[in-house]
């Protein structure tokens, strides 16, 4: 455990950073998962929807960091394939 005030907040800061960053990763498993299992129900307005609703999530996640913005584009590109592949 840290002697240094400042790094004792530090330490605190970071954790509840991390638990943040965590929730939201999650999020974004479920949310694709969502699309994948319309895509399989052969829903294609519930798979776009889904879709939609990943993507934003997608770049929420990248305009805070959580995940880097390729990476969230190349997510969102896998999405949309998924979805246009029962088109």
């Amino acid at each position: 455990m840290a002697n240094i005030k400042s790094q004792k907040k530090r330490i605190i800061t970071a954790e509840k950073a991390r638990m943040r960053n965590k929730a939201v990763r999650s999020e974004l498993k479920t949310a694709v998962k969502g699309v994948r299992a319309a895509v399989d129900a052969k829903d294609v307005e519930a798979a776009q929807a889904a879709a939609n609703k990943a993507n934003r999530l997608l770049d929420k996640a990248a305009s805070k960091g959580i995940i880097h913005k390729n990476q969230a584009s190349n997510r969102k590109s896998g999405v949309q394939k998924l979805v246009n592949s029962i088109r």
